[in-house]
């Protein structure tokens, strides 16, 4: 466990606590997708986590729950990181959005939402932001024909 994590935090997640590992010296918390807004949430008011690096997600595919993801938060008073999971299956991959509690959200996930399809309940517009209206499937899902040609679209005026 990271020397540095606060003793408040240390004393509830104990390397003993089935769903915590460390990795690297970061606290990684494995949570279920209906814990997933109140954890972070309690990270962010009690705990001080309160700048998200990064919300990203990783394929499985061939899991039940193929979807694993990841989040990375850090507080700035402590000078600590904790990586945060959860798994999504294939057929409803949806997660509770966390724009509600970092601005920052709104464009991490529609970053997730287009390279992996993942839907974040709450985010009101997960409009492609790399890729562009038109663009089919989701490039970085392991199972992507990364060979296939996209539709053309024509320019716009400006």
């Amino acid at each position: 466990m990271d020397a540095n994590l606060p003793e408040r935090l240390r004393l509830r997640l104990t390397p003993e606590a089935p769903a915590l590992t460390v990795s690297g010296g970061m606290p990684v918390v494995m949570l279920q997708p209906a814990q997933w807004l109140d954890a972070v949430r309690t990270l962010k008011t009690e705990f001080g986590f309160d700048m998200m690096l990064d919300v990203t997600a990783v394929d499985w595919p061939g899991d039940a729950l193929r979807f694993e993801v990841v989040l990375h938060l850090y507080s700035t008073r402590d000078l600590v990181r904790v990586r945060l999971k959860t798994r999504v299956p294939e057929a409803e991959p949806v997660i509770d959005s966390l724009v509600s509690l970092y601005g920052a959200a709104a464009f991490m996930e529609r970053e997730c939402h287009d390279m992996f399809g993942i839907v974040f309940r709450g985010n009101d517009d997960l409009r492609p932001i790399l890729l562009y209206e038109g663009f089919v499937g989701h490039p970085l899902r392991k199972d992507y024909p990364k060979h296939r040609e996209q539709p053309l679209v024509p320019y716009r005026d400006v």
